[in-house]
């Protein structure tokens, strides 16, 4: 929307706005974002040949746990940047705590293990990969999330982008989890979270241009 329009369309009155239309623009555009990513997983990655057996892994549901409770922070975030005048006060603890969770278990780990293991909870087996997968699969999620966006009224656009990235990342680092091995928190800790914070740093990057009124 340019600046003239919402001029206009205040100084002549606006036509009543739908309830949860925010809340059903973002289910829509990450509906579509994530059925992009399950489809790119399924011709460039596929999923893990040992699916079934790992659903039955507490470990698996903690990785689970740890990305939705960040893509609900980043949503909640997301929200409220959509919208002028929006408070996001609560987001900076929302987006901490399943981080702070998952740091603290991963001390645990590493603190309880013996040192020769500790690089290799770490590092894992596929630490060189995991952030990038899980950002190129982010990518059709930011298309649709800041399509969503840029149709509401975002005014902190550097933020509101980031806020997007981090979402986008979240849903890819979801998807992501079929195929991906790794259980242990402290890969977990870093990794994904570094793979989350590269279509940030893009939303940062990108948001001035992309959701400019």
């Amino acid at each position: 929307m340019r600046t003239d329009d919402l001029v206009t369309m205040l100084a002549t009155g606006a036509p009543a706005v739908e309830p949860n239309v925010a809340a059903r623009r973002y289910a829509s555009a990450i509906g579509w974002g994530a059925l992009g990513a399950v489809l790119l997983l399924g011709i460039l990655l596929g999923v893990r040949r040992d699916l079934a057996v790992a659903v039955l892994l507490p470990m698996f549901w903690v990785k689970i746990a740890f990305v939705i409770g960040l893509a609900m922070a980043s949503l909640f975030a997301v929200l409220r940047l959509s919208r002028p005048g929006q408070r996001i006060a609560g987001v900076p603890g929302a987006l901490a705590a399943p981080v702070l969770g998952m740091w603290t278990l991963g001390a645990f780990v590493l603190l309880r293990a013996d040192q020769a293991q500790r690089v290799s909870l770490f590092f894992g087996e596929t630490w060189e990969s995991c952030p990038y997968l899980v950002a190129m699969l982010s990518a059709p999620v930011f298309v649709a999330v800041v399509w969503a966006m840029r149709g509401l009224a975002p005014t902190r656009l550097r933020l509101a982008g980031t806020a997007a990235g981090f979402l986008s990342g979240a849903i890819g680092a979801l998807v992501y989890c079929l195929h991906c091995p790794e259980l242990e928190a402290p890969f977990l800790g870093f990794w994904y979270l570094l793979g989350m914070l590269i279509p940030s740093a893009f939303g940062a990057l990108l948001g001035p241009r992309l959701l400019r009124w």
